[in-house]
């Protein structure tokens, strides 16, 4: 039997598979963000190793499985950011996770200092404050007596696995979500370091994503719930991880949606694409030798849970469901909400932007508002997808996974909105952790090869785009661009946000 882990931001979403891969049961345990004003998002690296031991023996519990069954255990991680440790691997502060973007200022000055092009080549990725080096940066110039105490910086997944195995290092899929990290040559880029006056020494050793880096020791077996002596596989970043769960191994298998915290759109490729506007983004993927072009919005999923909270704070897990009962038909003609709400990546790279209703009436209420925000984050996509699109890649067909997929109006929503069919599959949430669990399973020798994942998630519906609608969000798309472009400059003027 196979234990993953996918360490999420809302929480760690940890499966139990077969030897081949195949899914048993599944179970979340959550944990908490500090969200601050001021671009800050942390996590305290603890909750996440306590997930991590209370997932592991939920999972056997409910699976009846004996632990001595388990043959290894892989791990999928939220990328991008920058858990800081002693020399002893302890943290030295609260992880900075990839929605924290207090570090502008550090993305600029490096952006600036390197060019904006020449570091997206290099990288296969713009110079943002969203990314692992500038929260460093950030570290070493606002909290140096703490930076003094830096010894390692690394991912996620990669803080759990050395606490269970005692070796820290990472994989390619995650060095790539860094900013410091030479794409071509597949090494971290003394370039960018340099000129970010950052140790190279602070990173880890980088292994294929299918490496067994470790097995568990004795002490962090007895916290786990597993035996000692269990192979440990690196496995990667969330990302790439959710392209294998939704069986996206090579250009040939279409794109795929991931409705998640942060939310994008992506494809599997033999290289690394450059968009001339620099709207998207290029990953490694875990397979070696392949790519995961990426465009990727950081509220998408975020956005529906954060209006639903608002519009229903007090019922707890259902308030999202409740939120989308019976709004399908709301006319949200001439309302739009910009999903901004945490900066944004693709495709406007702008850590200022900011969320907002724009076109608001007295006649709207509670089913407009949400409907905008499933449309605002259909629409912010849909950019991505004409960028792709205008590279020469088709996005006709797309599989969604993430918990978001689960939603028929969302899906129909963005079929109208993209004019490209969308597939749900049978294994949505579990689709990071059931990459994670293949990975592991190619690694520690249980299957020859990762076309198996292929085999394990099947399209359940299909959601067709009607005509008439897709011409009508195709006009009110431009409508939600100019809203965008008419309110840019009033983000530029940071006196008057929370940066």
């Amino acid at each position: 039997m196979i234990i993953a882990h996918d360490l999420g931001t809302t929480g760690n979403k940890a499966s139990l598979h077969t030897d081949d891969g195949r899914l048993v049961t599944a179970v979340t345990v959550r944990y908490d963000t500090d969200f601050r004003a001021g671009g800050i998002a942390e996590q305290d690296p603890e909750s996440w190793w306590r997930a991590v031991c209370r997932a592991g023996r939920e999972l056997l519990a409910r699976g009846g499985t004996p632990p001595e069954r388990i043959g290894a255990i892989g791990f999928s991680g939220q990328m991008m950011g920058a858990v800081l440790l002693d020399r002893a691997h302890r943290p030295v502060r609260p992880a900075m996770i990839w929605a924290d973007h207090r570090s502008t200022e550090q993305a600029r000055t490096l952006a600036a200092e390197l060019g904006e092009e020449r570091a997206y080549r290099l990288l296969g990725h713009r110079i943002h404050p969203t990314y692992s080096l500038a929260k460093v940066m950030w570290v070493r110039d606002h909290e140096p007596r703490t930076f003094r105490r830096v010894a390692h910086v690394c991912l996620a997944k990669d803080y759990l696995v050395q606490r269970l195995t005692g070796t820290l290092v990472t994989d390619p899929s995650d060095a790539s979500s860094t900013n410091a990290f030479d794409q071509r040559a597949g090494a971290w880029s003394r370039t960018v370091l340099d000129a970010a006056a950052i140790d190279p020494g602070l990173l880890p050793d980088i292994a294929e994503s299918t490496s067994v880096v470790g097995r568990v020791r004795a002490r962090a077996a007895e916290e786990a719930g597993v035996p000692a002596g269990v192979p440990v596989v690196i496995g990667g970043g969330d990302g790439p991880l959710a392209a294998l769960g939704a069986g996206v191994l090579t250009p040939e298998d279409g794109a795929y949606a991931y409705l998640g915290s942060s939310s994008w759109i992506s494809m599997a490729a033999r290289r690394p694409l450059y968009d001339p506007a620099l709207r998207t983004m290029t990953f490694n993927h875990v397979l070696p030798g392949h790519y995961v072009p990426t465009a990727t919005m950081q509220a998408g999923g975020a956005s529906l849970e954060w209006i639903a909270q608002v519009l229903r704070p007090d019922d707890g897990p259902e308030r999202v469901a409740l939120t989308l009962a019976r709004i399908e038909d709301a006319d949200t003609t001439g309302l739009y909400f910009l999903p901004h709400l945490l900066g944004e990546r693709s495709p406007y790279w702008n850590a200022d932007a900011r969320g907002a209703f724009v076109g608001l009436s007295r006649h709207h209420g509670p089913a407009h508002l949400a409907k905008a925000v499933l449309e605002g984050v259909a629409f912010n996509l849909a950019t991505c997808v004409g960028a792709f699109r205008e590279a020469g890649h088709p996005v006709d067909r797309v599989d969604a996974i993430g918990g978001g997929a689960a939603s028929d109006l969302w899906l129909r929503v963005l079929a109208d909105v993209w004019g490209a069919r969308i597939r749900r599959r049978s294994i949505v949430e579990e689709a990071n952790s059931l990459g994670a669990a293949v990975t592991a399973a190619v690694g520690s020798g249980l299957v020859d090869g990762f076309e198996v994942a292929r085999e394990l998630s099947e399209v359940q519906v299909e959601f067709a785009p009607s005509a008439d609608r897709h011409r009508d969000y195709t006009a009110r798309h431009r409508e939600f661009l100019d809203a965008y472009r008419s309110l840019e400059p009033w983000f530029a003027n940071s006196h008057l946000l929370d940066n």
